[in-house]
C-alpha cells in the first residue's frame, strides 16, 4: 500500500480482473508471511473493526477525500503490525486479516470514489487476498463481487458475469438472507449487462424474496460497505432496470434506495440515487420531476467532498442544457445552483 507512485499510475486492467480466480494462493500467500510480534486477540480485533467504521461514516457522509490518507496510514502502520502479531487463537487471528481486508476494500472504494480505477483494482486485489487467507464464509466472494461491479462500471464486462456468478456459488446457503440478497442483485445486474433479460429479472426477484425472508439474522461487517442492505438491493436493481432499459422501474427502485437510508449518515451515496432517478426520470420526458429530484440530490452533496458527485453535477448541468435553452424555469434555477456547486469546490 506504500508503493505510491505505482499504485497511482495503475491502469485497470482486464487480466487482473479475473487473477483471484486463478492465482488465489499466490497472492495470499504474502500475507501469512507477515505473523510476527506481540500477542493479539479478540479485542484488538474488535478495535480495528470499529476504527474501520469509523472512517466508512466520514467517507459516506463527506466523500472519498476526506480522511483517505489517514485510513492508508492506519492500515499501513497498526493494522500491518496486528497482522503480524501472535494470535491467542486462529479463530482471532481470521477475524484480524477479515478485519484488515475490510480496510483496504474501503481504501480502494475511496480511490474509486476518486476515479483512480488502477489503484481502485489493486486495493480490491489486496483486499481480496485478505479476505481469502482469512478464511470467513462468504468475505472473500464479498470482494469477487465488488470487482465485477467495478469492471460492469467500467464497462468492461469481459470477467464480470463469472466474478458474480461464481461468488453466488461460493456463499448459497453458507450466509443469512440479507447477504445472500446483496449477491443475488449484483449476478443479476452482470446478467442484465450480458443481454440475459429473463435470467436477469429472476435474480432480482430473487435478492427481494431473500430479503423478504429475512428473519433479523446479523449481517456480517464485512457486508455493510454500502450500508443497510436493502437499500443497496433496491438501488442496484434499479441498475438492472436502467441496463434493460425500464426507466420507470429503475427510477421508483433508486427512488426507493435513497429513501431506505438513515438520514444524515449516507449523504453521498444518497445524493447519487437521485441523481440517477433524476436521469432515468429526465429520459422519459418527466423533466420537471426530474428537476426537483436533481434539487434534493444536490441538497445532500452540501460538505461532500466526491469525484463521482463532482461528474454527477456536471452531466446533470449537460443533460439540462437543451431544457435551460428553452426557456424552462426550472432548468435554469438547477443550473444556477449547480454552477455555484461547482464554483465553491474548486
Amino acid at each position: 500500500m506504500d508503493r505510491r507512485r505505482f499504485l497511482s499510475g495503475a491502469a485497470y486492467s482486464v487480466a487482473a480482473a479475473v487473477l483471484p480466480l486463478e492465482h488465489v494462493t499466490d497472492i495470499a500467500s504474502r500475507a501469512a508471511k507477515a505473523r510476527t510480534g506481540a500477542i493479539v486477540g479478540h479485542a484488538d480485533a474488535a478495535a480495528v473493526r470499529d476504527m474501520i467504521g469509523m472512517f466508512a461514516v466520514m467517507d459516506e457522509r463527506h466523500g472519498g477525500r476526506h480522511g483517505r490518507s489517514a485510513l492508508v496510514q492506519y492500515l499501513m502502520t497498526d493494522v500491518a503490525a496486528l497482522c503480524r502479531g501472535r494470535f491467542s487463537s486462529d479463530t482471532d487471528h481470521r477475524h484480524m486479516l477479515s478485519a484488515a481486508a475490510v480496510g483496504v476494500h474501503q481504501a480502494g472504494w475511496r480511490a474509486y470514489d476518486g476515479g483512480e480505477q488502477g489503484l481502485t483494482q489493486r486495493y480490491y486485489l489486496q483486499s481480496f487476498a485478505l479476505a481469502r487467507e482469512s478464511g470467513i464464509t462468504g468475505h472473500d466472494a464479498f470482494v469477487m463481487r465488488t470487482m465485477s461491479q467495478q469492471g460492469m462500471k467500467l464497462h468492461r464486462p469481459e470477467h464480470c458475469l463469472d466474478l458474480a456468478a461464481s461468488a453466488v456459488d461460493k456463499v448459497h446457503g453458507r450466509v443469512d438472507a440479507q447477504t445472500e440478497a446483496l449477491f443475488a442483485v449484483t449476478h443479476a445486474h452482470a446478467l442484465a449487462k450480458a443481454g440475459r433479460r429473463t435470467e436477469a429479472v429472476r435474480e432480482v426477484e430473487r435478492a427481494r424474496t431473500a430479503l423478504g425472508a429475512a428473519k433479523g439474522d446479523d449481517v456480517p461487517f464485512w457486508a455493510l460497505s454500502w450500508g443497510p442492505p436493502a437499500a443497496t438491493v433496491h438501488s442496484r436493481s434499479a441498475k438492472v432496470f436502467e441496463t434493460l432499459g425500464d426507466r420507470r422501474r429503475a427510477a421508483a427502485m433508486y427512488g426507493a434506495a435513497a429513501s431506505s437510508r438513515p438520514p444524515g449518515t449516507y449523504a453521498r451515496i444518497v445524493a447519487l440515487d437521485l441523481v440517477a432517478q433524476a436521469e432515468m426520470q429526465a429520459a422519459d420526458g418527466s423533466i420537471e420531476q426530474a428537476c426537483a429530484t436533481w434539487g434534493r440530490a444536490i441538497d445532500h452533496m452540501d460538505g461532500v467532498k466526491s469525484g463521482r458527485t463532482r461528474r454527477a453535477v456536471r452531466n446533470m448541468r449537460r443533460d439540462l442544457s437543451p431544457f435551460r435553452t428553452r426557456g424552462l424555469r426550472c432548468a435554469a434555477e438547477l443550473d444556477a445552483r449547480a454552477r455555484d456547486f461547482l464554483s465553491d469546490r474548486r
